[in-house]
């Protein structure tokens, strides 16, 4: 594939319409692995009607069938998880996949989601920039003390540490100005949501290259997840796209601001715009017919990026 910009995709991960099928998922993750994609990456939805499996334990399961792709999540959101466990779940698979973990993290949107978790929605950024601060102390210090405002740990140790040294790349996803300022201070690099269209996409990275050229930062490497479909019947495409939109975020007008779908000239043409609005990564997001789409994603759409 192109070295101008680097290709991953999205590991199946909803079944809407059939049972899950851990033979399918693992056939897509080898396929692609052959293919020679980069990475494979998960999603976060713990509560909602759409049948998705876990995040965590996919990239474990994804860890054990694979041996080259590099595995991301985009992104988990750790305010809602104990940075402990955090820590202690993903250096287990830094050590399953031998250090081929990124680790993508956000706040999320939704507040109203917090008391689920037994959580409190209030300085939810303080504690999600926190926890992330105390993960990273974990996966690098023999021994950690810390009196926060919400964790508190005294000499406490955690092995073994991830494989990557000093730890796993940390992406952010986010919105808000704050959002890519904490990415910036704390993050190794950015991923554009799914759900952002191109131009959303392109605001934030001219505001996130400001953040970085303030900081002095270089080297960050940037991508989005872009929900695609290669089909020559664009209509056929964007039903079904508008059908999965509908299950997932519960909004299938989204499907047709935000995706690309079309035959493989527009589906080249809507994934330059990505490219030119700043991305250096595109994790390719099949929604249906995955192992098929995979396919013919490789044979008539990555070599023309």
């Amino acid at each position: 594939m192109n070295a101008s910009v680097t290709l991953g995709v999205a590991i199946p991960q909803t079944f809407i319409h059939e049972p899950v099928d851990a033979g399918r998922i693992k056939e897509f993750l080898r396929h692609a692995e052959a293919l020679g994609f980069a990475s494979a990456w998960v999603v976060e939805q713990i509560l909602g009607s759409a049948p998705s499996l876990e995040s965590v334990t996919l990239l474990a399961y994804a860890a054990a069938v694979t041996e080259r792709l590099r595995l991301g999540s985009a992104v988990l959101l750790t305010a809602l998880r104990s940075p402990v466990h955090v820590a202690k779940s993903l250096a287990t698979i830094d050590q399953l996949s031998h250090g081929r973990l990124i680790v993508g993290v956000g706040l999320g949107g939704s507040p109203r989601t917090y008391p689920a978790y037994g959580l409190s929605a209030e300085r939810r950024a303080a504690r999600f920039a926190e926890g992330l601060r105390l993960v990273k102390r974990l996966w690098t210090e023999p021994r950690v003390t810390m009196a926060g405002e919400f964790f508190r740990l005294e000499n406490a140790s955690m092995e073994p540490k991830p494989v990557q040294k000093p730890h796993p790349p940390l992406w952010f996803g986010g919105h808000h100005p704050l959002a890519l300022r904490r990415a910036v201070e704390l993050g190794d690099g950015f991923i554009g949501a799914g759900s952002a269209s191109t131009a959303t996409f392109a605001d934030e990275v001219t505001a996130l290259r400001a953040i970085l050229a303030e900081r002095g930062r270089a080297a960050f490497p940037i991508g989005k997840r872009v929900y695609v479909a290669l089909d020559r019947d664009r209509s056929r495409a964007g039903k079904r796209l508008a059908e999965w939109f509908g299950a997932f975020y519960g909004k299938p007008a989204l499907a047709e601001d935000v995706s690309v779908f079309g035959d493989a000239d527009a589906c080249v043409e809507g994934l330059r715009a990505v490219v030119a609005a700043g991305a250096g990564f595109l994790m390719l997001n099949p929604v249906f017919d995955e192992l098929d789409q995979l396919e013919r994603l490789a044979a008539d759409v990555a070599p023309r990026l």
